[in-house]
């Protein structure tokens, strides 16, 4: 699935955020904020590449360690690789930018930065940076450390 970095993310209404230690906690919710796209690539399609600073790459894994949001059912395997190698993903991501902004990407970006070359926008790598691991990590269900949230986003649990 294609969509150019920094366009509006129109996937679906909703954010769900899913408990990465346990996989069964959710918070659904219909965002405030605005979304734009970053990293959603596919074979034929050209997109931007050139190095990114190795802090940048090792935070963004860390964050994915404690962060998945919209997690699917099926799987999305990596189309720029060949169909033996291609690793999947089945959920993105999202990294806080200016107020009241968020960036979407696909849980697969890390994939496509350190096997593929791309690099992301700025303004991702600068949010991506810019975001406390600490109180991400240090955050259990049911809160989020993410901003933004309504009051009244919906919590299920298992």
């Amino acid at each position: 699935m294609f969509y150019e970095d920094l366009t509006e993310y129109d996937y679906g209404d909703e954010d769900s955020f899913t408990d990465r230690e346990s996989g069964f906690y959710g918070l659904w919710y219909r965002p405030t904020y605005a979304r734009l796209n970053v990293g959603w690539l596919e074979a034929g399609r050209p997109y931007p590449t050139g190095m990114v600073p190795v802090e940048f790459t090792a935070k963004l894994k860390a964050i994915q360690k404690i962060h998945c949001v919209n997690i699917c059912l099926g799987v999305h395997e990596c189309d720029l690789c060949p169909p033996e190698e291609a690793p999947e993903g089945n959920g993105e991501v999202r990294i806080p930018g200016a107020p009241g902004v968020t960036y979407a990407a696909p849980f697969l970006i890390t994939h496509y930065i350190t096997a593929h070359g791309y690099r992301p926008p700025q303004v991702f790598i600068d949010a991506v940076l810019a975001v406390d691991l600490d109180a991400w990590a240090a955050t259990r269900w049911p809160d989020v450390p993410f901003p933004w949230i309504p009051d009244d986003a919906e919590r299920m649990s298992e």
